[in-house]
């Protein structure tokens, strides 16, 4: 708290000795615990089962006046009982800056505060509170219709708010942020096949908005492990210009314009920082706009199950990843043609970036899976290179904007008759991860997605055989094989890749397709958690990997869901 990026208060999930942690439970057992989110909302009910009694458990953040800003920066957390009388026991240990810090506990009555540094909590209950330690506990029954609420507040910046009637103030809120999630779920455009899991979704990349700047970040967590046990754990609170681009994609595709309007403010705040080695625009910033992101380790951590190091920055930030200017210039052809018309000043942004793409899509880069060895002539990349400067075309003819047509079509020519070339392997009769290379990437699926080839194009059917006789297990995708051919600079091994398995469908769906483009999504959509909410991966057992609610795989999952209930409803 207070912010994505901010360093952690509860981290029990990375080290449950040391993380710290906020707990509310009652005496039964794991399998008669239950959970779901109430209708259209982000406000999460969990139910206590027994033969004795049943007691329930609403978690949320309040929002005020029809915005994303928590009123007093505040997590509600309700206690009611249901039928016979359930005992309750609530345990609050925040552990400051990553688990570094130490803090001192004070509890007055019902009113407890943790102190360290400059950083405070302020814990508010309805029960008497005590304190165990640096920690503050409280011990309680509810009968049926009986309520206990509990108020955690971030006091470091503001005077928090002490309502005099507790309870009395949760139902409020309850009632005001359940009205505003259930108001903005219902401007869902979608009314087709899987509109819950397609809203759930929606909901789940709401959350991952920044209301201050419009930044939207990949994924809430770090360093929640690839693989159980191993190193690929990576921080994940941050901008990735790739993945705000395509949720600004999948909420576009909605009908929810806000979100996409502010996303384009804050990328159009960029636009005024000096050019870097990797062009006018890095691949990842933090939700402020700022550019570094020292990655280090936090070694007094255990890793969630073992899985260390657990780590804090991304050293990928400086990385050169040139698919990610083709992302961002559909998006802002996108939100061109169906929101608003973009700003003269972001058309200028946009040439300064078409220039630097002309001059340097030549060059070789990390591509869109970011490893961590020699930069390669990646084919995906150079698609992207290709889609910037075709989008561009298009806005500019749209709209009569000025541009170096002659030039901008030269090279987006060179692009293609190079990725035809040389991206191509007719042996293999699929284009492949980069130039010189025979091993299939899964990001091919996307090329018929970004209009470069035809989804029945004779080489795009191949492709789409190649990945999936080599890359597809029971349906799910890995990003590429890991081997010799295409070692990404890592040790282990990962899960199969959620969105990758979005992309089939969607490629499957195109291809004509559509039963076996609907039986794989149909597949995939058992993997989501008991909430419906994904991670980045999928296990071999089907457990989920990687930092968690991830925004790709749940903008994949809109994005196929739209597409191929169209063509589903376009063979009816």
């Amino acid at each position: 708290m207070p912010h994505f990026d901010s360093p952690s208060v509860f981290a029990g999930i990375l080290d449950e000795n040391k993380g710290g942690f906020f707990r509310i439970i009652a005496p039964v057992d794991d399998r008669w615990r239950r959970q779901m989110y109430l209708p259209e909302t982000n406000i999460l009910l969990t139910r206590f089962l027994s033969q004795e009694g049943v007691g329930e458990v609403i978690d949320f953040m309040p929002i005020r006046s029809g915005n994303m800003q928590p009123s007093c920066g505040q997590i509600i957390r309700i206690v009611h009982g249901v039928r016979g009388r359930m005992p309750f026991r609530m345990v609050c240990l925040p552990a400051f800056d990553y688990a570094r810090a130490q803090h001192e506990t004070t509890v007055e009555g019902k009113i407890a505060e943790f102190r360290s540094g400059n950083a405070k909590l302020r814990l508010l209950s309805s029960q008497n509170l005590k304190q165990e330690g640096n920690a503050v506990v409280a011990d309680f029954e509810l009968d049926p219709d009986e309520t206990a609420t509990f108020v955690l507040q971030w006091a470091s910046d503001s005077q928090p708010c002490t309502p005099t009637d507790l309870i009395a103030f949760g139902q409020d809120e309850l009632q005001r942020t359940m009205k505003y999630w259930q108001t903005w779920a219902a401007k869902c455009k979608y009314q087709g096949r899987w509109r819950e899991m397609v809203v759930r979704s929606a909901l789940a990349l709401k959350l991952l908005t920044y209301e201050p700047t419009g930044a939207i970040v990949a994924a809430v967590t770090t360093s929640l492990p690839e693989e159980i046990g191993g190193v690929r754990n990576w921080d994940y609170r941050y901008t990735w210009i790739r993945d705000a681009a395509f949720t600004v994609y999948a909420l576009l595709r909605l009908g929810y314009t806000e979100e996409a309007a502010r996303f384009m403010h804050w990328i159009q705040d960029r636009a005024t920082e000096h050019d870097t080695e990797v062009g006018p625009i890095q691949l990842m910033y933090g939700i402020d706009g700022r550019s570094e992101l020292p990655e280090f380790e936090l070694s007094h951590l255990d890793g969630y199950k073992g899985s260390k190091p657990v780590r804090v920055g991304n050293a990928a930030a400086q990385q050169l990843q040139l698919d990610v200017y083709g992302e961002l210039i559909d998006s802002i052809y996108l939100y061109n043609k169906y929101v608003e018309p973009i700003s003269y000043d972001l058309w200028l942004y946009m040439r300064r970036m078409l220039n630097w793409v002309g001059d340097n899509w030549q060059r070789a880069d990390h591509g869109i899976w970011e490893v961590r060895n020699e930069p390669q002539h990646h084919v995906y990349s150079k698609v992207q290179c290709w889609v910037a400067l075709d989008r561009a075309q298009r806005i500019a003819r749209k709209r009569g904007l000025p541009l170096e047509y002659g030039r901008v079509q030269a090279e987006a020519t060179k692009i293609y008759e190079d990725v035809m070339r040389f991206g191509y392997n007719p042996k293999r009769k699929a284009f492949v991860q980069h130039f010189g290379s025979d091993a299939v990437d899964a990001s091919a699926l996307l090329l018929p997605l970004m209009m470069f080839v035809s989804p029945t194009d004779p080489r795009m059917v191949g492709t789409l055989e190649r990945i999936q006789q080599e890359l597809v297990s029971d349906s799910l995708c890995h990003r590429y094989e890991l081997g010799k051919a295409t070692g990404d600079g890592l040790p282990g091994r990962e899960g199969t890749f959620s969105i990758c398995t979005f992309w089939l469908v969607e490629a499957l769906a195109r291809s004509g397709k559509l039963q076996e483009a609907r039986f794989v999504f149909e597949k995939m959509l058992t993997y989501a958690n008991h909430l419906g909410l994904y991670s980045e991966e999928i296990g071999p057992s089907g457990e989920l990997l990687g930092n968690f609610p991830q925004a790709f795989t749940h903008l994949g999952l809109i994005s196929a869901a739209f597409d191929l209930d169209r063509h589903l409803g376009e063979q009816r």
